[in-house]
């Protein structure tokens, strides 16, 4: 179909800042929305409540770009407030959700109940939740698996591909193609790319070409330890604080953080850096369900990942890993003087890390990690800036734990490996510089335009005209209508990531190879058999 109109990108969340990503692409009276997340840091209450710029049931469908809450947790209010379309993502994202999700309607309940209780004393009126468990069960009526790689059609006049981001699992680089009469437009969102060199994802796809780019810049200012670094810098820190025989707490995210905090907890005990005697609570229900689904998926993880699973290794269990469920066991962790505590919320703004650093952040004899990104006007930023007393729960807590920031561990590229990224597009498109506080967002607009680019860094509610190119940016396959695979296709879509999987622990090793002529005649053989499946999928299609 071809779309007749302006065809324009509206830039409604994630704009000088990190979170509440959010953007509308318009065109021939069809309209495609990507990612809606929520705010969180400085004024998230009200900012997450204020009403969408646009009508939710005119909303054609909604593309998501991966799994965590600045990207994703405004959904069920869009489904609330009339959204009906459907919510495309991959795979593991869609099972990520209905955890988060749930999880979110559930802390909204709780803490709607509580400041409630508060108002009413008060004279004041009754506090409603953002949204409910049945409006997070509503938007999860709607999501719809989609394949890494494929093109489908989300509405007339619009072809979609997922790229793998890198990020954490699920976690994709969005190509969109819009069709103008005799002309084809092409944007690319970034979402959230991860680092060159990951651990536990496979490396970010790179894309040659695009009409304009949205391009996070969460460290676009900024460059990451290598991963030798972090680790030995990771290492220092758990060495000396469990020769204090201290309380170490790690503010982490449910999602990809801790099964990366785990997995470092498991290789240090491989290489007997230290005893499985001292207890690591993973106290987070949700981080619990969450790993659950990494390992449903480890064919999608790195090759370094690969290797812990051949070796009959579990990447994410290090002995003396005890799974916190229970509220009273949460809370009886306590009375333990020495032991290593995971626990959500990473920013500290909420969930059970909030208990442990009320009951820890004022002993000497407590060691705080933070692994993260911590966004401005979260309890986690205020600690890494440097404040001596904080309110945590009601209470004024004077700081006397050690606190420790590293930032190698981050799913986010740096300011490098986004430079890196950016210069495969070989057609100059212009860069959108989002998901970035201003300084890092500017850094990295300044960091394109010094490579001879073109980037802007963008107001929010600043709308963009997209100007196809000519003779225009064209996919290389047919469209495939976008449905949710059935059982058969999810074997498939597993032993095609397990082949993918093959290929990147293959490229990495390729420079390393002794003898290449051995391989060489395999690898002909390999492309064969791929080419004779592919062919085979085109005509079944």
């Amino acid at each position: 179909m071809t779309l007749r109109g302006p065809m324009r990108l509206r830039i409604l969340g994630a704009a000088e800042e990190v979170t509440g990503s959010n953007y509308l692409l318009e065109a021939g009276g069809r309209r495609i929305l990507v990612d809606c997340g929520l705010f969180q840091g400085r004024d998230e209450e009200r900012r997450n409540r204020d009403p969408f710029p646009f009508v939710p049931s005119g909303i054609d469908a909604v593309l998501l770009t991966h799994a965590h809450m600045d990207h994703s947790g405004r959904i069920p209010l869009l489904a609330k407030q009339g959204f009906k379309g459907k919510v495309l993502a991959t795979l593991p994202t869609t099972e990520l959700c209905e955890v988060l999700w749930q999880d979110s309607a559930k802390l909204m309940k709780e803490e709607s109940e509580w400041k409630t209780k508060k108002n009413l004393r008060k004279g004041l009126e009754k506090v409603e939740p953002l949204y409910s468990q049945k409006d997070a069960e509503g938007a999860l009526a709607l999501l719809s698996a989609v394949s890494y790689d494929d093109i489908f059609e989300p509405a007339p006049g619009f072809r979609v591909r997922f790229r793998d981001a890198g990020h954490i699992l699920g976690s994709a680089i969005l190509e969109v193609w819009i069709r103008e009469e005799d002309r084809e437009a092409k944007v690319v969102f970034s979402g959230d790319l991860g680092p060159q060199q990951t651990v536990m994802e496979r490396n970010p796809a790179f894309i040659e070409d695009a009409d304009v780019v949205v391009i996070e810049s969460t460290y676009g200012n900024r460059l990451h330890k290598s991963n030798l670094e972090t680790r030995a810098e990771f290492r220092g820190v758990m060495n000396a604080a469990l020769k204090e025989h201290s309380k170490v707490l790690i503010p982490t995210f449910a999602v990809d953080r801790a099964q990366r905090i785990l997995y470092e907890l498991a290789l240090m005990q491989q290489e007997g850096l230290f005893r499985g005697g001292i207890p690591i609570y993973f106290d987070s229900p949700m981080g619990v369900k969450a790993t659950e689904i990494y390992k449903d998926h480890l064919s999608l993880m790195s090759a370094e990942i690969q290797e812990q699973l051949r070796k009959d290794q579990d990447p994410y269990s290090p002995i003396g890993l005890r799974y916190v469920e229970r509220v009273e066991d949460s809370q009886a962790i306590n009375a333990v003087e020495s032991a290593i505590v995971l626990a959500g919320s990473g920013m500290c703004n909420g969930g059970r890390i909030v208990h442990h650093l009320k009951h820890n952040l004022w002993k000497r004899n407590t060691h705080v990690i933070f692994v993260g990104y911590q966004a401005q006007g979260t309890l986690g930023r205020r600690l890494v800036e440097g404040e001596k007393t904080v309110r945590v729960a009601g209470e004024e807590i004077e700081v006397k734990a050690s606190l420790h920031t590293i930032n190698g561990f981050s799913a986010h590229a740096d300011r490098d490996d986004l430079l890196a990224w950016a210069s495969n597009f070989r057609n100059g498109p212009l860069f959108v510089v989002t998901h970035g506080e201003p300084a890092s967002a500017v850094s990295l607009a300044e960091a394109l335009k010094a490579q001879g680019l073109r980037a802007e860094v963008p107001a929010i509610g600043q709308e963009i005209e997209i100007r196809p190119s000519a003779p225009g940016v064209r996919a290389e396959t047919l469209a495939i209508p976008c449905k949710a695979p059935e059982a058969p296709c999810l074997e498939a879509v597993k032993v095609l990531g397990e082949i993918s999987s093959i290929l990147s622990a293959l490229k990495e090793k390729a420079p390393e190879m002794e003898d290449p002529a051995e391989v060489l005649p395999l690898l002909i053989s390999t492309r064969t058999l791929l080419e004779t499946a592919r062919d085979r999928a085109r005509r079944s299609g």
